[in-house]
């Protein structure tokens, strides 16, 4: 059977074809009596409007880009954040009869391939995560004035409206607690330091050791597991009578209490530990992790209405979401 067309509807509404075609797409520019007539005949034909025809008409794709500014093996690894944001913005734009399309920036040549698909005109709009100092590309896509907003605070200088969660207070409340917990020697696993989240985190340990006259214990890692345990390492072998560590992201600490195992400490007997985020492994490893809540399934959402609101020229003010602490028996 051939597909019901504008023309049939019109003839079976007694309307004209543009008057359908406003219905359709909807335009307030029709009566309500008009509009209900037009409806009924879609539904008793069984009309879908043309996606592509539609699409010229509006100008809009209904597609969103999020842009991952990390390599697959980053991005599909055991961190859930990036899997947290991507099912949080896809059920987002969902809702909107929008979908996201996925794309990985984590070279040079995939950061020229983005580019000239936006540039193309394929999507309505771009939501960047995880970006890096070097990143290119919120730059290069502010110039191309297709609408962005990013996951985060930009860490180049440029006017992209961002969500992100408040890290420095988030930061300084672990350290805070650990020193409320008597601990004297305490450590951290800051983030890279090329990402505003990690300078953020960093900022808020510093700051609070810094008021209370303690001196600062930094290594640095990457946000993965594995970087976590080689910097305890580092830590353990800089300061062996350390007694706290906070870690600026769960699997860093995840890491860090692996190192800390293997080199004979107990937690939170001999070193208390701290991490950022609040994954679900937090609960289940032992003992169960202390770790501030980093919403990023809220912020994922967020950050999609923030792009949605700038489609119809709506605000761009940044959003800055609160953390919280949550106390369990690794401090």
């Amino acid at each position: 059977m051939r597909r019901p067309t504008l023309e049939a509807v019109a003839a079976r509404a007694g309307v004209s074809r543009s008057t359908v075609s406003r219905v359709v797409n909807g335009q307030t520019t029709v009566t309500p009596d008009i509009r209900e007539v037009v409806l009924r005949a879609v539904n008793e034909l069984g009309y879908v409007p043309n996606g592509a025809a539609r699409n010229l008409v509006t100008q809009r794709t209904n597609s969103i880009a999020l842009v991952v500014s990390e390599p697959p093996n980053r991005v599909f690894s055991d961190d859930p954040m990036f899997s947290t944001v991507i099912r949080s913005a896809s059920i987002e734009l969902e809702a909107v009869n929008m979908q996201v399309v996925l794309l990985l920036a984590g070279s040079p040549e995939s950061h020229a391939r983005v580019e000239h698909y936006i540039a193309g005109g394929h999507v309505d709009g771009v939501m960047l995560v995880s970006s890096h100092g070097a990143d290119p590309l919120p730059v290069a896509l502010t110039r191309l004035r297709v609408p962005v907003v990013s996951y985060g605070r930009p860490a180049v200088p440029v006017a992209i409206p961002y969500v992100d969660s408040d890290n420095v207070s988030g930061a300084a409340t672990a350290v805070r607690h650990l020193l409320e917990r008597g601990r004297r020697r305490i450590a951290t696993i800051a983030g890279p330091l090329d990402m505003i989240g990690g300078q953020d985190r960093l900022a808020g340990y510093r700051q609070v050791l810094h008021d209370s006259d303690r001196r600062s214990i930094i290594a640095v890692g990457d946000f993965t597991r594995e970087s976590g345990a080689v910097a305890m390492r580092q830590l353990l072998a800089d300061d062996p009578e350390l007694d706290a560590v906070f870690a600026a992201n769960d699997l860093m600490a995840i890491g860090a209490m692996h190192a800390l195992r293997q080199a004979g400490r107990r937690i939170p007997d001999d070193v208390a530990v701290v991490g950022f985020d609040d994954i679900e492994a937090a609960r289940y490893t032992d003992p169960p992790l202390t770790t501030v809540r980093n919403p990023h399934a809220e912020q994922a959402a967020a950050m999609v209405r923030l792009l949605l609101g700038l489609l119809e020229d709506g605000p761009t003010d940044p959003l800055i979401m609160p953390t919280e602490l949550v106390v369990r028996t690794s401090s």
